[in-house]
């Protein structure tokens, strides 16, 4: 890993080194906070969690090769090298920061509150089309995930596609020191974390910190259907460019036709007036946003209309975001990653989308305090106004979403306390040929209903 030697690892940390003045020239083939993929050449992250102290695995990863290891404490006859820090979680930031310094390589830097996982995976998708892209995998979004995705870039890469997730004051500014973007990209200021950020006013402070920090000569790309973001000033001498589907957006799509579970085909429209035709291949009306983003991203790193074109058109669906199944029974529409009050409302409406009877398969929301109940009952509602034909909820907070589905005219609404509870119940309530969306929050483990779906 370019310029990652044990001298440099030591001062970037503000650590002390112990161990063999002849190592420190040595450059780290790894780093890694998991004890088993340490290797060869390996730096070990022995990270303090709630449950476990990684620390107790160093003896293990130096077994099995590797180079070196961080450590909080003093390591009593030590026969390895290791480097002395306050904090692993820190050093580990700290080393992602300089890391990706010596790199040099454009960073597109994403955040939002719903949509940015998706707005990720389209931006990346263009931006193949010309560079080898490194992007975030999974939920590696946080103070954690995100060094780690650093980590992963290597010489070859030429571009780098970073989401960031914040749930607290503070989290952007830190995550943006590291990742410093040369394009900035919010997707939108939904109402998630309002836990913590109260307002959505709270929520655009937090995440407009990224720009701060990005790169002098950088783009600043955001939603103009956004009512808060589209009213952003300048920052740092740089002016917005919006997309949407407005006419203050400079990249924008019209002609948008939903193509059932196919997709959604619509028109993209480019800053320089060139336009084309094209089909989000993932459905959901929504998508046309993160494809319009992913437009501009590539517009701005000098991509070419056909090139954004195959980019987006050739976009895989992601396990757990509205992600197609189809079995010999049913289609279920997976989209169990993560859930708030805007994107289960936006999976409703790409469940309408099907032909046949539609079953919503709902659960917990999470991190949305006081206002749980009534944003759980809003869904309710609403799934009731699309008349949805079954809205199951699974549980404690579904009660309200469940009350207010049932008082539709075409809606049945059941209420299950748990997943093994809706399990048990599925060959009795799901027929043949349902379509069945099912989405919660993380912490539900809906991949579980998933996968017992699929079993049926």
């Amino acid at each position: 890993m370019k310029n990652l030697t044990l001298e440099n690892l030591t001062k970037v940390c503000g650590g002390v080194y112990f161990g063999p003045s002849d190592k420190l020239e040595q450059e780290v083939s790894s780093i890694t906070t998991d004890s088993r993929k340490a290797e060869a050449g390996t730096l070990f992250v022995p990270i303090v969690g709630e449950r476990v102290d990684a620390h107790k695995f160093i003896p293990q990863v130096m077994e099995a090769g590797a180079l070196a290891t961080l450590s909080e404490r003093i390591l009593e006859n030590a026969d390895f090298p290791y480097i002395k820090v306050e904090s692993s979680l820190q050093a580990v930031k700290d080393i992602a920061e300089f890391y990706l310094q010596q790199l040099q390589i454009p960073v597109v830097g994403i955040t939002g509150s719903v949509g940015k996982t998706s707005t990720k995976e389209v931006i990346a998708s263009v931006l193949k089309e010309k560079y080898r892209t490194l992007k975030t995998q999974g939920n590696f979004n946080n103070e954690l995930g995100l060094p780690l995705t650093v980590f992963r870039l290597r010489d070859e890469d030429e571009i780098a596609v970073l989401e960031m997730g914040i749930s607290d004051f503070g989290e952007m500014t830190r995550l943006a020191k590291i990742a410093r973007p040369d394009t900035c990209v919010i997707t939108n200021i939904g109402i998630a974390h309002l836990e913590f950020f109260k307002t959505r006013e709270g929520i655009l402070q937090e995440k407009s910190q990224m720009i701060q920090d990005m790169k002098n000569g950088g783009s600043i790309i955001l939603n103009g259907d956004d009512d808060l973001l589209c009213k952003m000033s300048p920052v740092k001498g740089v002016a917005p460019v919006f997309f949407g589907t407005g006419s203050n957006c400079a990249f924008r799509a019209d002609n948008i036709e939903p193509q059932g579970l196919r997709g959604t085909s619509c028109t993209i429209t480019l800053k320089d007036g060139t336009s084309f035709d094209c089909l989000v291949p993932v459905p959901g009306i929504h998508m046309v946003s993160n494809a319009i983003a992913g437009a501009a991203v590539g517009y701005t790193l000098g991509l070419t209309a056909s090139e954004i074109k195959a980019g987006i058109e050739s976009l895989p669906s992601i396990p757990g975001r509205n992600h197609i199944i189809e079995t010999d029974h049913m289609i279920i529409l997976d989209d169990c990653y993560n859930a708030n009050p805007i994107s289960m409302k936006a999976s409703i409406d790409v469940l309408n989308m099907a032909i046949g009877r539609r079953v919503a398969v709902l659960g917990n929301m999470g991190e949305l305090g006081d206002t749980a109940e009534v944003l759980h009952a809003e869904v309710g509602t609403y799934a009731a106004q699309q008349n949805v034909d079954l809205v199951c909820g699974i549980g404690d907070l579904t009660h309200a979403l469940v009350e207010e589905a049932s008082r539709g005219t075409h809606t049945q609404a059941l209420w299950f306390a748990d997943n093994e509870s809706f399990i048990q119940a599925i060959p009795d309530i799901i027929k043949d040929g349902d379509n069945v969306l099912v989405k919660a929050s993380h912490g539900m483990n809906f991949p579980q209903i998933v996968h017992a779906l699929e079993e049926l």
